[in-house]
């Protein structure tokens, strides 16, 4: 987890907690618990995890087991990474703006 980047000092800033359920055939399944339940802020988090997650060369997929993750994010972050990869010869860098 420590490739999430800064999502995870807001994490422990606001006792949110990611927990790892399997990592088996490079599909990450998390689930975002403790002071992410109910968070208005949750689907962001999870958009940044995504991201920040497949940009690792084992993890084939993420899975967010709650549905933290709507699929139109997902879409929109698989394009994100589409068009970086397009447009650079180096591996996608930074933050979802």
């Amino acid at each position: 987890m420590a490739e999430i980047g800064p999502v995870q000092e807001i994490l422990d800033a606001h006792d949110g907690v990611v927990t790892v359920i399997d990592t088996s055939g490079g599909v990450v399944m998390l689930s975002l618990d403790g002071g992410c339940v109910g968070c208005s802020s949750t689907p962001m988090t999870a958009m940044q995890i995504y991201y920040s997650l497949k940009k690792l060369d084992p993890v084939e997929d993420v899975v967010f087991v709650n549905g933290e993750l709507p699929d139109y994010m997902r879409t929109f972050i698989d394009q994100k990474m589409a068009d970086e990869a397009e447009n650079s010869d180096d591996e996608p860098k930074g933050e979802i703006i």
